[in-house]
């Protein structure tokens, strides 16, 4: 599973019209409520109530299910044929999770023999045989129905080695289930999703499809909707003929049923868990590919068909590398990936069958700014770590995230080498330390309120990290054949984390207990300070590492790393455990340049060490790895007088990695005194010819800031035909500085366009420079921003309704849009968050204005009384009361209705 992303982050680039998406493992997922009240959101701190793995009572074989739907009331009509049998004890009741269902049949499906006469033959005996034939009969089985678990009253008692057969008719109605489920991570639990079912939405196809994670697959079959749960299955699907489906495993059969529709039959030969069964039916144009003998297929819609292989053309060779790097092939009988409209998530890693939304599909113009292979290396890699080998529990979700997050990192590091995995390590790093600034929680942690709330960035963003940290401590080579031995030794099962640790013991030979124990079953990181001081009359370089970590709630860690001590154009590297508070290392050395604690860059913590300039810039120009040159860089460019730090950062425009140059032109401005000229020189050569369109949009948006140079236009107007959107938008933002009616002129052009992007930069410069005029632009597009994407828009058109040249009509129009969009997105909490936000903003801006002209007028009436400006004030002012009260009035209609 993909999370959605952070919606604090995604606002943020949203309104500075960067890209639209920030896949989920490096969000901060943690907010588990906004108090819509105060507008203030709150973290979920409480520890929670002991967790344990569900008991195994019964155990699914197989499930069969025949369904088939009713788009306009968004029902589906289920028949549920389950083979089970006792887990270990002898039972003779039967219970199975099913939200919000109407029940109208549970049977035991019985084989009996019937008599049909007598042959005319006779036996040895001379005895006439009899003809019997078997038949399948229904017996009714005595239930209950409550609190959404079937409670089933068996014939008999059945023991372990007796398998039975329960039948069910059933209708889902996930509509109509109770209101409140998901969490940051997944916006919604109701299993079953009808997209456009009567078709009366323009621009949006009809669709139907499933999420079941965390435990919503019994919101559309019944069943034991447990992780530790494993079966095979089969689902017939009965649809109008012109719909493409698509589940787990293979296709079947197809049937033409003699009218308008048709069956289709999956069948999944392997077992697996019952949230990850899977269903998604729409007009999908499906475009075929191999991996060895195995077909790899792509679901999207038919208007990004032509990019398919850009989009998705590197999953035979993840398949392939994944299956080499792990030493255990890819296991399922298929692979195919599905886009889907309004999906509650980011993506989900259904078995043989990922499911995105449709932040995946994309042009081969908008892949230029951002391709997502991260979400499709996430989830394919899942199907090994997730599918294979699931977590036995919800408590213990980093066996399944904080691999796939992983994943992520080890496709990079193979496909795009050290510079790019490293940076999307750190990006993922900061995601964890952003959210532990709020809540510092166990990685894997068996107290929790809700099993949603395991759905953070401890899961997968840190857990990631301390997955690489395993790898460095115990090499490649016994990290892979761990990895190897724990999914031979645990497949189609499931696991908890010691499975993962005794597996990792029985390779290495070692006690882990040290390592699990601090990073899996433990809160918090090492918060570090470093000194490296140098003992010229001993000629030592010692190294002091204190730990100042709250050691009531986090642990003394025991911290193996490198220091490298570079002298004389060499490098020493020293291998140091640290275990104490406070302890001080010491090595032979002479004078060093510089000296690399944690050399490797391999360490989750935070840290404190002073460096100086001039070993900053020797880091920078010497030190290795990618997260070497961007802490010196992030460093140095705090020293704003220093030519030295100057020098790096003009230095740093030419590094051979993007987001170092990237970096490095939104820090510039403090060699702007020194070398203003070369920069810009630079600069504009960058704008023109990077191989990047992030780094040639932030080059000109940097040109836009500190230049007014009119020899700088061209540079705008050619970005204007550049193939990337971001680069595009950088253009019209930055010619919108020089000439802003222009720029709004050019906009207008670029309206109709549907790279939302583009949208919000048009929305931006509105919000900026326009006028009443623009409100028919914030009209027409608002149904182009589905989703989060609307917290951007609802952002921006606030903005612009804040502009004083808006007129009140045109705000309360505004205002009248932000409610629809607020109530009928209730259920998704940030976008009703910002849209309150928004329209409060408006409330306060009549506030202020009311203010300063009761003011302004108080004043006019004592030193001025015959003042024409009295009467224009007075009418002004009652103008605002007026509109005050309007917005006052909507926005406690939504707070009512939300």
């Amino acid at each position: 599973m993909i999370s959605k992303y952070s919606a604090l982050f995604l606002a943020a680039l949203l309104i500075s019209s960067c890209n639209l998406f920030k896949k989920n493992n490096t969000s901060d997922n943690t907010f588990n409520a906004i108090n819509l009240d105060t507008l203030e959101v709150e973290a979920n701190a409480s520890e929670g109530e002991y967790q344990a793995a569900a008991t195994r009572v019964n155990d699914i074989i197989h499930t069969k299910l025949d369904v088939s739907f009713n788009w306009e009331r968004q029902y589906l009509y289920g028949k549920a044929t389950i083979t089970i049998k006792p887990y270990f004890y002898p039972t003779s009741t039967l219970e199975l999770d099913a939200r919000g269902m109407d029940i109208k049949e549970v049977s035991l499906v019985k084989e009996e023999y019937e008599k049909n006469g007598y042959d005319s033959k006779k036996d040895p005996q001379g005895n006439y045989e009899a003809n019997v034939s078997k038949v399948t009969v229904k017996v009714p089985l005595n239930y209950t129905y409550e609190n959404d678990v079937i409670k089933i009253k068996l014939d008999k008692e059945y023991k372990k080695t007796e398998e039975y057969t329960v039948f069910i008719d059933y209708v889902s109605k996930p509509n109509e289930l109770k209101k409140g489920g998901g969490s940051a991570a997944i916006t919604d639990d109701k299993g079953l999703y009808f997209i456009n079912p009567l078709g009366k939405e323009k621009d949006k196809p009809q669709q139907i499809w499933t999420q079941g994670e965390t435990q919503a697959s019994s919101a559309w079959f019944p069943t034991i909707d447990r992780p530790n749960e494993r079966m095979t299955n089969e689902l017939c699907i009965t649809v109008n003929k012109k719909y493409v489906t698509l589940s787990n495993g293979e296709l079947m059969f197809s049937s033409d049923n003699g009218d308008s529709t048709r069956t289709d039959c999956w069948r999944m030969e392997l077992p697996h868990a019952p949230y990850l069964v899977m269903m998604a039916i729409g007009d999908f144009a499906v475009i075929k590919d191999r991996w060895h003998d195995k077909e790899v297929s792509y679901y999207l819609e038919k208007e990004y068909a032509p990019y398919s292989k850009e989009i998705f053309g590197n999953t035979p060779e993840m398949l392939e590398f994944f299956s080499t790097k792990l030493g255990v092939e890819y296991v399922w009988n298929k692979y195919s990936q599905v886009v889907v409209r309004d999906y509650v998530s980011g993506a989900m890693e259904n078995t043989t069958a990922t499911l995105h939304g449709e932040f995946l599909q994309r042009t081969d113009r908008e892949l230029l700014d951002q391709n997502f292979e991260d979400v499709i290396s996430h989830e394919l890699f899942h199907q090994w770590f997730g599918d294979l080998v699931t977590c036995e529990s919800w408590s213990n979700l980093p066996l399944n995230e904080s691999f796939a997050t992983y994943g992520e990192y080890l496709w990079k590091e193979y496909k795009y080498g050290a510079d790019e995995a490293d940076y999307l390590s750190e990006d993922s790093r900061q995601g964890y330390l952003d959210e532990s600034g709020r809540k510092q929680v166990d990685l894997v942690r068996y107290h929790y309120n809700d099993k949603e709330d395991m759905f953070d960035a401890h899961s997968y963003n840190k857990g990631g990290q301390v997955l690489h940290m395993l790898r460095k401590y115990v090499g490649d080579e016994a990290f892979f054949a761990s990895l190897k031995l724990y999914l031979e030794t645990n497949k189609f099962t499931s696991v908890e984390i010691h499975n993962l640790r005794m597996t990792f013991e029985q390779v290495t030979g070692e006690d882990l207990n040290w390592f699990f124990n601090q990073w899996f079953l433990s809160s918090g990181h090492p918060v570090l300070v470093i000194k490296t001081p140098y003992d010229t009359i001993n000629k030592k370089q010692k190294v002091q590492i204190i730990q100042t970590q709250d050691l009531k709630t986090t642990p003394l860690f025991r911290i193996p790393m490198y220091v490298d001590i570079y002298y004389n154009g060499k490098k020493d590297r020293h291998r140091i455990v640290v275990s104490k508070v406070d302890e001080t290392f010491e090595f032979d050395a002479v004078h060093p340049d510089l000296v690399n604690v944690d050399a490797e860059k391999t360490l989750l913590c935070v840290k404190y060490e002073e460096k100086s300039v001039p070993e900053l810039a020797f880091q920078f120009k010497n030190a290795p790895l990618y997260r070497d040159r961007s802490e010196a860089l992030n460093l140095i460019a705090q020293y704003e007088e220093d030519s030295l730090a100057a020098e790096v950062l003009i230095a740093a425009l030419n590094d051979p990695f993007w987001k170092i140059r990237e970096d490095a032109i939104v820090k510039l401005k403090i060699a702007m005194g020194r070398y203003r000229k070369e920069a810009k020189e630079l600069l504009v050569r960058i704008a023109k010819n990077d191989s990047k369109a992030s780094v040639r949009a932030t080059a000109i948006y940097f040109l836009s800031e500190e230049y007014k140079d009119p020899d700088l236009k061209p540079i705008y107007e050619n970005a204007l035909n550049d193939r990337a959107y971001s680069v595009m938008g950088a253009g019209l933002v930055a010619y919108a500085k020089t000439n802003p009616e222009e720029a709004l002129k050019l906009a207008k052009k670029y309206e109709e366009e549907k790279n939302t992007d583009i949208l919000f930069t048009i929305a931006d410069l509105y919000a900026n420079y326009g006028s009443d005029d623009n409100n028919k632009y914030f009209i027409n597009v608002k149904d182009k921003f589905t989703g989060f994407s609307r917290i951007g828009y609802v952002s921006l058109y606030g903005l612009f309704l804040q502009r004083s040249n808006v007129r009140n009509e045109t705000v309360i129009s505004g205002v009248d849009i932000l409610k629809t969009i607020a109530q009928s997105d209730a259920e998704n909490k940030w976008v009703t968050y910002y849209t309150r936000k928004t329209i409060k903003e408006l409330i306060t801006m009549y506030e202020v204005r009311i203010a300063d002209n009761t003011q302004k007028l108080k004043t006019l009436k004592s030193k001025t009384p015959n003042s024409p400006e009295i009467g224009d004030i007075e009418k002004q002012l009652a103008s605002d009361k007026i509109q005050q009260q309007k917005i006052s009035e909507m926005y406690s209609t939504i707070k009512a209705s939300n």
